[in-house]
C-alpha cells in the first residue's frame, strides 16, 4: 500500500495493495497468483474478497468471520449471520457467577470449624469453580473469534530473535 497516500487519503480494497492481516495483526495481506483471494504472509489464512461491499471473509472456520474494510483499517471481525447482544453477555457473567456464589455460599453458611483438618476445602472448591467457568468463557471467546494465539507467540519469538 502506498504510505503517503493511506495515511492522508482513505484506500479502496482493491487486488493491487497490501493490506495489514486483520487474524494475526502481524502480518500483510495481499492477492493470491490468479485467483480472486487474498491470503497472509505470516499466518497464512486465506480469504475471499468482495470489492462491492469492501469486505474480506475467511472462509476456513464455520460461520466465517467478516472484516470490512474502511479506507485505513479493518472493522472488528463479524460472525456470518451471527447476532452477539447483551443476552449473551449477560449469560456469560451469569455462568461464571451464579455457580461460584452458589458454591461460595455453602462454602460461608456451613463453613467446618478452623480447628477441623482441611477445613479451608470449601474456599478452595469455591476459587477453583470461578476459575475453571472463567476459563470455559475464554476458551469459548477464543474459538468463537478465532484468536491466533500461536501465531502472537510465534511473532514474538521471531521478534526477540
Amino acid at each position: 500500500m502506498n504510505k503517503n497516500k493511506s495515511q492522508i487519503f482513505p484506500t479502496n480494497l482493491n487486488f493491487h495493495d497490501h493490506y495489514p492481516c486483520p487474524v494475526c495483526r502481524v502480518g500483510r495481506i495481499s492477492t493470491m497468483p490468479l485467483m480472486e483471494a487474498m491470503s497472509c504472509d505470516f499466518c497464512q489464512e486465506i480469504f475471499t474478497v468482495n470489492l462491492e461491499s469492501q469486505e474480506i471473509k475467511m472462509p476456513s472456520r464455520q460461520p466465517p468471520l467478516i472484516w470490512r474494510w474502511n479506507g485505513w483499517r479493518w472493522s472488528q471481525g463479524k460472525l456470518e449471520g451471527v447476532e452477539l447482544g447483551r443476552g449473551y453477555i449477560l449469560a456469560a457473567i451469569a455462568f461464571v457467577l451464579f455457580p461460584t456464589g452458589l458454591i461460595g455460599m455453602g462454602a460461608y453458611y456451613f463453613s467446618p470449624h478452623p480447628d477441623v483438618p482441611l477445613y479451608w476445602i470449601p474456599y478452595l472448591w469455591t476459587l477453583l469453580t470461578f476459575m475453571s467457568h472463567l476459563a470455559i468463557m475464554i476458551w469459548i471467546f477464543i474459538e468463537v473469534y478465532q484468536i491466533p494465539l500461536r501465531a502472537y507467540w510465534r511473532g514474538i519469538t521471531q521478534h526477540r530473535n
